[in-house]
C-alpha cells in the first residue's frame, strides 16, 4: 500500500490518505526519487509564470481589470495548491493563513473592480476603490518559491541515498571449481569465494583467503591513506581494490553488507529527524481562528444593530484585507534570503530553514579528523637526511624510486618532489607489504619500512624517528648504497586555521567532541595538539551515527561536521549536519549546511549567522502583525459609535505597506553586519 506523509511534518508517516495529527493538513504520498523530479519541474514552472504575470500586474494599476485578469490566473493557476491544503486540512496552518489573505484580497478587489456601487460613499469619497490585486499576486510568488526550495532539496536528498546505492557491486567473479565465473551481485551467497582483481570494487563484505592488495576505505573509514590487505584481512563491499588480486570468502551480502547499513541509517535519520517548528505556524494557529471569527462576529453584529448589509461587509471583509500576511510572507523567507545571501559570501551555504533555526541551538558539535580538521590527504611532513646526503638529495632520489611505486604514500612524496627534476629509474622492485628498491643515478635506493632495511642488514639506529611515530606520522626509512641515508615522515596535517577556529567554538561555549574512523594513536596526538578533551577513535559509521543519537538522547543539540560517506549517517542523524564543500556528495546532501572551502572557521561564522537570521525572523514576525492587530478592532468597527470612526480600505493599505517595509529595513538592519 502507499505510504502517505505530511509535507510539513516528514516524519509523519502512514499507509494510505488522511491528516497529519500535528498540524491537521492533508496526507500526500511518498514519491521515489526517480519521480520527485517532474514533481519540483512542476512548481518551477508554476512560479515562474506566476512571477512573469506579476511583474506587469504592478505596472498596471491604472488598469483594474488587466490587473483582475493576470492576479485571476497568478492565483488559479499558482496558488490552487494553497487553496486545497487550507480547505482540507484539519486544523489552522500556514496555508489556511495565507489562503485567507489571497482569498479576501482577491475577492474584495473583484468585488470593487466588478460592483464598486456594493460598497457605500462613506468608504471611497473620491469614488475610486482601493484595489489589492498586488498583494494577492505577491503573497502567491513566495509562498511558491519556499515549496520549491523545500521540494528540492528533499528531491536532492533522495538522489544522494541513491548514489550510495550505486556504490555497491554490480557483478562479482565467482570461483566454481577452479574456474572464474561473472555472476550478477544478487547470486552471491554466504561462503561463496570470489576474486577480486586491481582497479574493482569489493563486491561483499568478507575476508581475504588468498593474495596482498591495498584497498581504498576512504568511504568506510573517511582516512585518505588506503589499507593494506593480506590473508585473514577483512574487506568491505563497495570499497575500491587498487594495486593487487586476491581472493576473498563472502560473509555478509545483500542487506546485512556494510554499504546496505550506512544507506538504511542515512535514510532512516532523515526520516525521523523532527522537523523545525516554524514559528510562522505557531503565530498562525492562533491568529487565523481569532481573525475569522472577529469576521464573521463584525458581520453579523452590525447587521443585527441594523447598520446595512453594505457597512457590514465593508467592516467585515476590512478585518480579513487587514489580516493579510503580505508581511507576514516576506517575514521569514526575507531574513532566510539576506542571511543566505550573507553566509554565501562567507563561504557557508544553508540548504533550508530548518538547518538554520536547529544551529542557532547547537550545543554540542561532533568533529570527524580527516579532511575536517585535517587536510585529508597525506603530504610530507620532514625529511631528515644523515651526511653525506642533503635533504634535496635524499628527496630526489627517494621520489626517483617511488615513481615505479602504486603505493599511497608514494603520491604524497612524488608531489613533495614535483618542482624537482627527477632522474631515470632502473631495476626496480616491489616486495609488498614491506618497501621498494632500484637504482638511480648508479645508486642503489631502499624505501620502505625499519623492518625492511634491517632484513637486508642495514643498521637504522641512528635514524631518531620516535617523535615523528608518536605524533602520529607514517616513517618510511631510506636507505642508499646499503647504508641508512635519512628518513621521510608522512602525515594528514592539521589545518592551518583550525586550532583557532575550535578556539572560537569554545568561546561560544560549545562542548566539542572528535570522532575518527581513524587509530587510537594519531587521533589521541591531534586531540592534544587542538585541546579537544573528548575524542573517540576506529570509530566506523555505525559507531558516528549511534553516538550522535545517544548525545541527543541525552538532551544535547547537536551540530555534527564531516566530509565521508562514513559520515553521512551521523550528518543525517544530527539536529543539523555541517559537511565540508570538499567532501563526498552524499555527506553534502545529508547536511543541512555546507560549507565550501572545508574551513573549521565557517562552523563558528555560520552559528553565528544562524542565531542573528533567527533573531531577524522572531523581530520581523513581531512587526509583520503589529499595524495590522492593532487595526483589527478600528477595521471591526468598535470605535465607530463612539468617534464615527470606520477603517478605510487606504488605511488598511497603509498598514500592510508599513508592516511590509518594517519587516524590510529590520532584516537589512539586522544582517548588515553578520559577524
Amino acid at each position: 500500500m502507499t505510504q502517505f506523509t505530511c509535507p510539513m511534518h516528514p516524519e509523519i508517516q502512514q499507509e494510505g490518505p488522511g491528516n497529519c495529527p500535528l498540524c491537521g493538513m492533508n496526507l500526500e504520498p511518498i514519491t521515489p526519487p526517480s519521480s520527485q523530479e517532474p514533481e519540483v519541474s512542476d512548481l518551477g514552472y508554476r512560479l515562474w509564470i506566476s512571477f512573469i504575470l506579476t511583474v506587469p500586474l504592478l505596472l498596471t494599476p491604472q488598469w483594474p481589470w488587466v490587473q483582475a485578469i493576470l492576479c485571476t490566473v497568478i492565483v488559479g493557476f499558482g496558488g490552487w495548491h494553497f487553496f486545497r491544503t487550507a480547505f482540507t486540512s484539519r486544523r489552522p496552518n500556514m496555508f489556511t493563513l495565507i489562503s485567507l489573505g489571497v482569498g479576501a484580497a482577491y475577492l474584495y478587489s473583484m468585488a470593487a473592480t466588478a460592483a464598486p456601487s456594493i460598497f457605500p460613499p462613506s468608504v471611497s469619497p473620491k469614488g475610486s476603490l482601493p484595489l489589492y490585486f498586488d498583494s494577492a499576486a505577491m503573497i502567491t510568488v513566495l509562498v511558491l518559491l519556499g515549496q520549491l526550495l523545500e521540494r528540492a532539496a528533499r528531491f536532492k536528498t533522495n538522489q544522494a541515498v541513491q548514489s550510495l546505492l550505486e556504490r555497491a557491486a554490480k557483478t562479482a567473479v565467482l570461483l566454481v571449481n577452479g574456474h572464474e565465473k561473472d555472476v550478477p551481485i544478487e547470486q552471491v551467497r554466504i561462503g561463496d569465494v570470489l576474486r577480486v582483481k586491481p582497479g574493482e570494487k569489493i563486491p561483499v563484505d568478507g575476508t581475504v583467503t588468498s593474495g596482498h592488495s591495498t584497498v581504498d576505505e576512504s568511504m568506510i573509514t573517511g582516512e585518505p591513506i588506503p589499507v593494506e590487505k593480506s590473508v585473514k584481512d577483512p574487506v568491505i563491499g563497495g570499497t575500491m581494490n587498487q594495486t593487487g588480486s586476491f581472493l576473498m570468502q563472502a560473509e555478509k551480502v545483500g542487506k546485512d553488507t556494510m554499504l546496505a547499513a550506512i544507506t538504511k541509517m542515512v535514510m532512516e535519520a532523515c526520516k525521523s529527524k523532527p522537523p523545525i517548528q516554524r514559528l510562522a505556524d505557531t503565530v498562525s494557529s492562533y491568529f487565523v481562528p481569532i481573525v475569522m471569527v472577529v469576521a464573521i462576529a463584525t458581520l453579523f453584529f452590525w447587521l443585527a444593530v441594523g447598520s446595512g448589509v453594505s457597512f457590514a461587509l465593508v467592516s467585515s471583509v476590512a478585518v480579513l484585507i487587514i489580516a493579510c500576511p503580505c508581511a507576514l510572507g516576506l517575514a521569514t523567507p526575507l531574513a532566510v534570503m539576506i542571511g543566505v545571501g550573507r553566509g554565501a559570501s562567507e563561504g557557508v551555504l544553508f540548504k533550508n530553514g530548518e538547518g538554520i533555526e536547529a544551529l542557532e541551538k547547537v550545543n554540542t558539535v561532533v568533529i570527524d579528523k580527516t579532511g575536517t580538521l585535517t587536510e585529508g590527504k597525506p603530504t610530507v611532513t620532514h625529511i631528515e637526511a644523515v651526511s653525506p646526503w642533503t635533504v634535496e638529495q635524499l628527496l630526489i632520489l627517494c621520489a626517483a624510486v617511488e615513481r615505479g611505486s602504486e603505493h599511497p604514500l608514494a603520491s604524497a612524496i612524488l608531489a613533495k618532489a614535483s618542482q624537482m627534476e627527477l632522474p631515470p629509474l632502473d631495476k626496480f622492485s616491489s616486495h609488498t607489504g614491506e618497501g621498494i628498491q632500484g637504482v638511480v643515478g648508479g645508486h642503489e635506493v631502499m624505501v620502505g619500512t625499519q623492518t625492511f632495511l634491517l632484513r637486508s642488514g642495514i643498521e637504522t639506529k641512528q635514524l631518531r624517528t620516535e617523535t615523528f611515530q608518536n605524533d602520529g606520522n607514517t616513517v618510511l626509512f631510506i636507505a642508499i648504497n646499503g647504508k641508512a641515508a635519512g628518513f621521510v615522515a608522512v602525515a594528514d596535517a592539521i589545518k592551518a586555521s583550525t586550532p583557532d577556529a575550535l578556539e572560537a567554538l569554545h568561546r561560544l561555549a560549545l562542548n566539542v567532541i572528535m570522532v575518527s574512523g581513524d587509530n587510537e594513536k594519531t587521533v589521541h596526538t591531534v586531540a592534544e595538539k587542538l585541546h579537544i578533551n573528548e575524542f573517540h577513535s576506529n570509530a566506523s559509521p555505525q559507531y558516528k551515527h549511534d553516538f550522535v543519537k545517544e548525545l541527543r538522547s541525552k538532551g544535547a543539540i547537536v551540530a555534527m561536521a564531516g566530509d565521508g560517506i562514513n559520515d553521512a549517517p551521523a550528518l543525517a542523524a544530527a539536529n543539523v549536519g555541517i559537511a565540508m564543500g570538499s567532501g563526498t556528495d552524499v555527506a553534502i546532501e545529508s547536511a543541512s549546511i555546507t560549507l565550501v572551502k572545508g574551513d573549521v572557521a565557517a562552523i563558528y561564522r555560520a552559528i553565528l549567522l544562524s542565531r542573528m537570521i533567527m533573531r531577524t525572523i522572531r523581530q520581523n514576525l513581531f512587526l509583520a502583525f503589529i499595524y495590522n492587530v492593532l487595526a483589527i478592532p478600528i477595521a471591526a468597527g468598535v470605535f465607530y459609535p463612539t468617534f464615527g470612526l470606520q477603517l478605510d480600505p487606504v488605511i488598511a493599505a497603509v498598514c500592510m505597506s508599513l508592516s511590509s517595509l518594517s519587516v524590510v529595513g529590520n532584516a537589512l538592519r539586522g544582517l548588515r553586519k553578520a559577524f
